[in-house]
């Protein structure tokens, strides 16, 4: 066990945030805690980092323990980054007490020459520790381990003495990012580390989190993340905090089943409460029966109260549905630069396009960011020209597109006037019963579209194409400020969906759940795969996989060819031939004479270390000094061997 929560509980001007959270975190285990933004989250890290207080019971109860030793380790905005320091000199930080001990043990090594008796025993003992202390934490791995983490957070091709503060916002949260990871602290906890990453960050960071030594506790609002690495899902509800087993999938089966349950056992209870009630209400005032009445107050008095469950608030009601089947062939981009911008601003991000959508295909367009999947999205309808190539569109296509930025609404109408100025055919009570689908309700529906939040005009793009009637949908960002209810809502309506999609998300969860091709875009070319995200997953895994090992067969080729070009050079002379004959023959004795000076010097270094011959001043002295001859002979070897080769 690292950390232990019993009894917490949170209060800010009077009313309570957190109400007895019980929480064990366990060695090993990774955690997702969720809940609506304001639940809580935040301040039970802030509790559990001690940087900020928490309140007990009228009884005393509430504590937090911490498991002896135990290191936490917190992800926040460009946490513990010097803006002065370089991205090496700052990763190198992170292994403080490894270099401190490694520049300890360098001196002792200089003091062992000079000591002899007592002092040199001391100085042997603490060697000795130091070095078991550096190789137990990989210290001579710290330079590679720095490499691993820098190339997987996206920074292989950043130079290493670039100063911190030239790097961007985000650059900088990965950067604080990897320097935890290089930390290794027992708890790490991470507040959404999923932002600011592309997909090829996110699924190595996956990866290596899934192999993490020590315990995790992440905040996250990415569904597929969750769902990828989490061991334990807890949630916080209205102050209470829930734990579900498994991943993010796991829990949402779970918590309905818990909710329905609980509903069942709450409607139960209040029978059995509206019956106890009844009958002391009739009877107290009986003399005949009033001590049966009293008998059933104290029957009352004792029930446990069932809370009742906070249930699913009513969902939205999207319904997709066209008329018209298209042709088999959707739409083919041909040969097509993406352009974007005009003048000094204008910037090619794809050199040339091609791309083919069929008809019944759910297909999602990944990318790095920056590469322009929304104005590929744009291009193929037009909205942004083409300078060359083509854009071919099969018959009866009918487009239904989702905007990003929701641009395509008129800002300045009432909800009921855009949709009643869209569809003239209209009539207004069809028009509020189409917005009531989606909960745009009562007055809302009279409000400017200006004033709506995000997640309002979301909707209202919904109950437009729900009447739009489209046989392909072109989806861009679609679950951005979207509530959870109405994401799992979209998720079902477009896994059915019985047309053409074209979707562009950052949301793993949905991509998985719906797509079942990817169209992955790069600058120089289009890569398409079959099947949902996970598929794509495992596949670019595989060929990075291929890939590494091919790389590895062509050094081993080129190393063999070296090999037999160096073995078959000739010689012009015999004498020639007899001192090359002469030189292999030494290189093979140093080399077997260098690995037994290398055993020699490992069973040395053994018998220093051993507290027997420590308390021996005589015996130590001598193991000393033939550790010191025999480092000594081999550095000869050694460099006549370089000399050879």
């Amino acid at each position: 066990m690292l950390v232990k929560i019993e009894h917490l509980y949170k209060y800010f001007n009077g009313e309570p945030l957190l109400k007895d959270i019980n929480l064990v975190i366990e060695n090993r285990e990774t955690i997702g805690l969720i809940g609506v933004n304001g639940c809580g989250k935040s301040t039970l890290l802030n509790i559990l980092t001690g940087s900020m207080g928490f309140d007990k019971t009228d009884d005393g109860l509430g504590s937090v323990e911490i498991s002896q030793n135990c290191t936490i380790g917190f992800l926040r905005q460009n946490s513990g980054l010097e803006s002065d320091s370089t991205i090496d000199a700052e990763l190198h930080k992170a292994f403080d007490k490894l270099l401190a001990a490694r520049k300890r043990m360098d001196e002792l090594e200089q003091q062992m020459t000079g000591l002899v008796g007592a002092e040199l025993e001391t100085v042997s003992a603490e060697y000795a520790e130091l070095s078991a202390y550096f190789e137990a934490n990989d210290g001579y791995r710290i330079d590679v381990n720095i490499s691993r983490i820098l190339n997987g957070m996206g920074f292989g091709d950043v130079p290493r003495d670039r100063v911190i503060s030239s790097l961007s916002g985000g650059e900088k949260t990965r950067l604080a990012l990897a320097k935890l990871l290089l930390e290794c602290p027992d708890l790490l906890i991470l507040d959404e580390p999923t932002n600011h990453l592309d997909f090829t960050t996110l699924m190595w960071l996956e990866d290596y989190l899934k192999s993490y030594k020590g315990s995790i506790l992440i905040v996250s609002h990415d569904r597929y993340f969750l769902n990828k690495i989490c061991t334990r899902i807890c949630e916080i509800e209205l102050g209470r905090l829930t734990s579900y087993k498994g991943g993010y999938s796991a829990y949402v089966v779970q918590k309905k089943h818990n909710a329905e349950r609980q509903l069942k056992e709450w409607e139960s209870q209040q029978e059995e409460i509206k019956k106890l009630e009844e009958y002391i209400a009739k009877n107290k005032v009986r003399a005949s029966t009033a001590k049966m009445a009293k008998s059933r107050q104290h029957m009352l008095d004792r029930i446990e109260r069932i809370e009742k469950p906070l249930m699913f608030t009513r969902p939205p009601k999207i319904k997709l549905e066209y008329d018209i089947e298209p042709t088999k062939d959707i739409v083919k981009v041909i040969d097509c630069p993406l352009v974007v911008g005009e003048g000094e601003s204008r910037k090619t991000l794809i050199n040339s396009l091609d791309m083919h959508i069929r008809r019944g295909e759910h297909a999602a367009i990944i990318g790095s960011n920056g590469i322009g999947k929304t104005s590929i999205l744009k291009l193929i309808q037009n909205i942004i020209p083409h300078e060359r190539g083509n854009i071919v569109w099969g018959g009866n296509v009918k487009i239904s597109y989702f905007e990003q930025e929701h641009n395509i609404l008129h800002m300045g109408s009432t909800v009921i006037d855009e949709m009643l100025d869209r569809f003239p055919s209209m009539t207004p009570a069809e028009a509020r019963k189409a917005l009531g689908s989606v909960l745009l309700t009562g007055e809302d529906v009279f409000k400017p579209i200006s004033v709506l939040s995000g997640g309002e005009r979301a909707k209202l793009c919904f109950a437009i194409m729900a009447y739009t009637r489209g046989n392909v949908l072109i989806l861009d960002e679609p679950t951005n400020h979207l509530d959870l209810n109405t994401k799992e809502v979209l998720e079902d309506v477009l896994a059915e969906f019985g047309g053409t999609i074209i979707l562009v998300s950052h949301d793993r969860y949905l991509i998985n759940k719906v797509a079942d091709r990817i169209i992955e875009v790069k600058a120089d070319e289009v890569n398409c795969y079959e099947g949902n995200f996970d598929a794509y997953a495992a596949a670019v895994s595989a060929a990075d996989k291929s890939a590494a090992e091919a790389a590895a067969e062509q050094k081993r080729i080129q190393a063999e060819q070296d090999r037999r070009a160096q073995k078959e050079i000739s010689y012009r002379s015999k004498e020639q031939r007899q001192l090359e004959a002469k030189r292999r023959a030494r290189l093979k004795e140093l080399e077997e004479l260098i690995e037994q000076a290398e055993v020699d010097i490992f069973r040395l270094e053994n018998e220093i270390a051993n507290p027997d011959v420590a308390a021996n001043f005589e015996l130590m002295t001598e193991k000393c000094n033939a550790l010191e001859a025999k480092k000594t002979e081999l550095d000869e070897m050694m460099d006549e061997w370089a000399g050879l080769e």
